[in-house]
């Protein structure tokens, strides 16, 4: 009986995949994919694949794997299964799974005779698990990203680099508008690499970089702070927009970012904008964020909505009806994060109240969500002016001022708090606004307000009452 050969009809497969994906997707999951052998059973025929990684399999299957079979079914006028075997090098989160030392692995593999095979269980001696990256989220991960048309360019490019660290896409740029998953995906090539190398990581927010430059000015200690951002594998900064307007902090930047490239260092970063739109930026630095390879986050269309909600819901085991995944995924449509603040809602309703969610609960729950106004261009002289009306008797300048009487104290960290809420200002920008306050007493005044909600029942009341009249207010005007 002739040997079964499918080789001819997967790479036609693949050829037209490519034209339906385009470049840049094809290559992020097949590119390291081989056709490895045809088998046949009474089941029917099928083909081996041979894959770098268990999580390229898994996201390989759901999302190509019926058009991989249609389009094999067109060419060879049959089904054809398709099937996948690992042929990566297993990396050490999979090999501490697995109870194998990656180290040993390597060695007898490297002392095997060729064509000789290594069995897991061959290697019992488990391998060490690394501990959590202190900066980093850990459920921000790539197998927690759901990836749809708004986003494949960049998970793709994403993954690449969590294997090739300093030499894949070097350096590296998301950006996108608020809530669609650039710190997500930041992080998620920070734990990867975290996880499975011993390359050196840090995470820092721009704010933080920034105060901890100023300190270290202020205690004479530069060369420390020089240290520990240069002597780094992989440096994560989000959002660098906050780097418009403060030339010192964005000179050391500068330095920072020359300094890791020559060395083959990775840089990734995270903006609202593309550099090129951040006008009060040194030229200098906007050209080295420029060179970068740019990807850019758009918000997700109805199916992918939907397909992050199922997931999320999922994850956290909850029940949720499919007509209230639709009312969620119809009704927001700007990010991701008011998709899932809006899921976290239902879900904690389900939770406290022990009643199944119906449709009817759903969008009376929701119903402060799905017709608030956008927030997008809500500034802080808007909340302050809206606060001052509120508390009667007190002027915007009263809560941007020095005094220290209780009403005024308290007027002004509420809206501090609410700033918070409201915005994606930073702790810095809302002192700013708030009469120059250092960064540290919009976070105690943050809270002191928190703190009074845990003993004050009354007081979340007072913030939605607020909450109500700043929306009011923005949509007028």
């Amino acid at each position: 009986m002739a040997e079964l050969d499918y080789e001819g009809f997967w790479k036609e497969a693949l050829i037209q995949l490519r034209n339906d994906l385009g470049e840049a997707e094809f290559s992020g999951w097949f590119s390291e994919t081989k056709y490895l052998r045809a088998s046949s059973s009474d089941a029917g025929d099928s083909i081996v694949i041979g894959i770098p990684s268990a999580f390229h399999r898994d996201k390989v299957k759901s999302r190509y794997q019926n058009t991989l079979a249609a389009k094999l079914k067109e060419l060879a006028g049959k089904d054809i299964a398709i099937e996948y075997e690992i042929t990566g090098k297993t990396s050490k989160k999979e090999a501490q799974e697995q109870q194998i030392d990656p180290k040993a692995d390597a060695q007898a593999a490297k002392e095997a005779s060729p064509g000789a095979s290594t069995h897991v269980d061959e290697m019992p001696k488990p391998a060490k698990k690394r501990n959590r990256h202190p900066q980093l989220q850990e459920n921000f991960t790539f197998d927690g990203f759901v990836i749809g048309d708004n986003n494949a360019f960049a998970a793709n490019a994403a993954v690449a680099i969590s294997k090739n660290p300093g030499k894949t896409y070097n350096p590296f740029l998301i950006y996108g508008g608020v809530g669609l998953g650039k710190t997500h995906l930041m992080q998620a090539i920070g734990n990867s690499i975290h996880e499975n190398t011993d390359n050196r990581v840090i995470y820092t927010t721009s704010e933080n970089f920034l105060n901890e430059y100023v300190q270290a000015v202020m205690d004479n200690k530069m060369g420390a702070f020089k240290n520990k951002f240069r002597d780094t594998d992989v440096l994560l900064i989000d959002d660098i927009q906050f780097f418009q307007g403060k030339e010192r902090v964005q000179e050391e930047l500068f330095h920072t970012f020359n300094h890791l490239l020559s060395s083959k260092k990775h840089l990734i970063f995270t903006c609202d904008r593309p550099p090129s739109e951040m006008k009060k930026l040194d030229e200098r630095l906007r050209s080295r964020f420029e060179q970068c390879l740019q990807v850019d986050l758009q918000p997700p269309r109805y199916e992918e909505r939907c397909a992050i909600l199922r997931a999320t819901a999922e994850n956290r085991k909850a029940e949720i009806p499919g007509e209230v995944i639709d009312l969620i995924a119809k009704n927001i449509s700007s990010n991701v994060r008011d998709l899932i603040g809006a899921l976290n809602t239902l879900i904690a309703y389900t939770e406290i109240m022990k009643k199944p969610l119906t449709i009817d609960i759903a969008q009376q729950k929701l119903k402060n969500i799905f017709y608030a106004p956008k927030q997008a261009n809500l500034t802080n002289d808007v909340i302050i002016r809206v606060v001052a009306e509120y508390f009667g008797g007190l002027t915007p300048n009263d809560l941007k001022g020095k005094k220290r009487t209780g009403n005024i104290v308290f007027a002004r960290q509420l809206a501090m708090y609410i700033a918070r809420e409201m915005t994606d200002y930073s702790t810095t920008e809302i002192g700013q606004d708030f009469g120059g306050k250092d960064h540290t007493t919009v976070m105690h005044s943050i809270d002191k307000i928190r703190g009074k909600l845990l003993t004050d029942p009354t007081l979340e009341s007072t913030i939605d009452s607020i909450k109500i009249r700043i929306k009011d207010f923005s949509a007028k005007h």
